[in-house]
């Protein structure tokens, strides 16, 4: 959470939590932060009068924190006035999850060693890391090495970082706390509910992604095929939640994101909900933003038409399909009229289909089928039920068959890359 560290012991645990790397230690200074902020908040609920004017309040204030470091400073997806950076980079500031420098770098970590030990917030670890753990304890492995040079050239990510502690103290509760004071007197509910239950609420939903990564744990260890979705990769935790979307005022399409982190999307799609997205659109508009990146539209159809085939192909899978014409065996005349005296065999257009399991359910009746057993039956019929009872090939017979060699349902049929 905070780039800057109060001194504390060193602390080995000999047991540590199931998933977790070794820990060496707490950071005292995230963890006091923490109880302190749910601590007031928990207070407020319970005892303070929620004023109309304080959770409006509550509500704007939210929204301002959430606009913060993530598509600008940490995806370069566009660039910002001066006027805007230092909007946005205050915004950041307010929900108290460190400098933009500290935030940032870990968020591209995050995205260059998804799901590996260099993931700062690795899902694998477990929900408890991903959530909280790796803000409040220490560890020998650190996160996996970005380029930050533009982050270190940044004249304004530089002053916050240097004066961070007293940026996130008043943007983060000094000025959510008098304002609802001097405007409507209500300095406890400003501190309660603008400050500390705001600030609880980002923490949860918010540090970097905090309910994304959680859900993408879950998502990924337990209910992988029930909750969010993958339409466009399927190779690594992250999701699309339309719940966690409207939370993070548009950060939930972490699929899409993660493909594409450059983009200052996070939806995709024009009905999709991303107030974040709208609000740097706006700002392109009246000349505050320029250089909106936007990956080429064809690129992304193409990863969803991917994750649709694969879909498709589950499906296939779980169907069962006519033997493939290069695994049916060659038979002779001989031996086709032979076996057709034991099995009731037809032959349509070169296959042999053996009908014996189908005499009681052809529409005609059994006698059609019987009665031609070991004959050529290419000019009464040909279908894909037919095609399932295929049981080989006729020697010197029409095996070049042209579109009738795959039925219908079997012509998109898709092929598994080896």
């Amino acid at each position: 959470m905070f780039h800057i560290r109060f001194s504390h012991r060193s602390m080995n645990i000999n047991r540590p939590l199931q998933g977790f790397p070794p820990i060496k230690g707490i950071e005292w200074s995230n963890l006091s932060i923490l109880l302190f902020t749910h601590a007031v908040a928990l207070y407020g609920i319970i005892y303070v009068p929620l004023q109309v004017q304080t959770l409006a309040c509550a509500a704007v204030y939210y929204i301002f924190s959430t606009l913060g470091y993530h598509r600008l400073w940490s995806h370069r997806a566009f660039k910002a006035s001066l006027p805007l950076q230092w909007f946005l980079i205050l915004a950041g500031a307010s929900a108290v999850q460190g400098s933009c420098y500290w935030w940032a770098q870990r968020h591209r970590s995050h995205h260059r060693y998804t799901d590996t030990d260099k993931d700062p917030y690795n899902s694998k670890r477990g929900l408890l890391w991903t959530h909280m753990g790796w803000v409040i304890f220490r560890t020998d492995i650190p996160p996996g090495g970005v380029d930050t040079t533009d982050l270190c050239n940044n004249v304004i990510v530089q002053w916050q970082r240097r004066w961070f502690f007293f940026i996130g103290l008043t943007f983060g509760y000094v000025i959510p706390t008098v304002v609802p004071g001097l405007f409507w007197s209500d300095w406890k509910g400003g501190l309660c509910f603008v400050a500390s239950l705001r600030m609880t609420v980002c923490h949860h939903l918010l540090v970097v992604e905090g309910l994304i990564i959680c859900q993408e744990h879950i998502l990924y260890k337990f209910h992988r095929t029930y909750i969010g979705s993958t339409p466009y990769d399927d190779k690594h935790s992250p999701r699309n939640h339309f719940l966690t979307a409207i939370l993070t005022m548009g950060e939930g399409y972490h699929n899409f994101h993660h493909q594409f982190p450059m983009d200052y999307r996070n939806a995709f799609r024009w009905y999709q909900f991303d107030p974040t997205k709208w609000f740097i659109a706006a700002c392109g508009y009246i000349g505050l933003a320029t250089h909106l990146r936007e990956f080429p539209t064809n690129e992304v159809e193409k990863g969803a038409f991917t994750m649709k085939i694969k879909e498709l192909k589950v499906v296939q899978d779980s169907l069962k399909w006519p033997v493939p014409v290069r695994d049916l065996p060659v038979v002779s005349w001989e031996t086709f009229q032979e076996r057709s005296r034991t099995h009731t065999l037809i032959l349509v257009s070169g296959f042999i289909h053996d009908a014996s399991d189908f005499l009681v359910n052809h529409p005609g009746g059994a006698h059609i089928l019987d009665t031609n057993s070991g004959k050529d039956m290419t000019a009464s019929f040909f279908g894909g039920i037919l095609a399932m009872m295929r049981v080989g090939i006729l020697a010197g017979g029409v095996e070049c068959l042209g579109e009738h060699a795959i039925p219908p349902s079997q012509r998109l049929f898709i092929e598994g890359a080896d």
